[in-house]
């Protein structure tokens, strides 16, 4: 898929299931994130690869921060919270490395960041398979950051859920280009 066509058509999907991107897709994914914009070359990000029993694991990190926050939790809860990283096959856990830097300040670098994961997002769907970017509260829950191992200058900016699509994807609407850019 040429690049104009894999933009312009990209879609969350978020319904995925196996098999996850492998062999030379995989790479071709996860070497699309080191092409992100990075002034000064700093490389303000890293990735945490989840799958298999990974994804068990990280399911009960968020069960653990979710229980420090509502010791009170119902089973039902606790059951969907778990089960919130099998979701895909496959979990990339977008993580911006921010340093110090007098020509760099912090956005540009959790920009960049975001940037790495959009660009994995793009690729994905060129290599034909699904992608999803997620957040929420275990984005942002200090004990995941700690039980993931980030340091104090880490933040998570995503998680991305890639797979093989499972059913039709949304219709999106066609916007327009005028509505957005404007001249000076």
């Amino acid at each position: 898929m040429d690049a104009i066509t894999a933009l312009h058509s990209r879609n969350s999907a978020p319904r995925l299931t196996d098999p996850a991107p492998g062999g030379d897709a995989r790479q071709n994914i996860f070497k699309a994130a080191l092409r992100a914009p990075d002034h000064c070359w700093l490389r303000p990000f890293r990735f945490l690869v989840v799958e298999g029993e990974g994804r068990q694991r990280l399911g009960q990190i968020f069960v653990k921060a979710l229980l420090e926050d509502e010791p009170e939790a119902d089973s039902e809860t606790l059951e969907k919270v778990a089960a919130k990283p099998l979701r895909a096959p496959l979990l990339v856990v977008v993580i911006a490395n921010l340093v110090e830097h007098p020509k760099v300040p912090e956005i540009e670098q959790l920009l960049s960041a975001g940037a790495a994961a959009h660009s994995m997002l793009i690729a994905a769907h060129a290599e034909g398979y699904g992608a999803m970017w997620r957040t929420g509260s275990m984005a942002y829950h200090s004990l995941v950051k700690r039980e993931l191992g980030l340091a104090e200058n880490e933040r998570i900016i995503g998680y991305l859920y890639l797979g093989s699509v499972s059913g039709g994807s949304k219709l999106l609407p066609e916007l327009a280009v005028e509505s957005f850019f404007k001249a000076l």
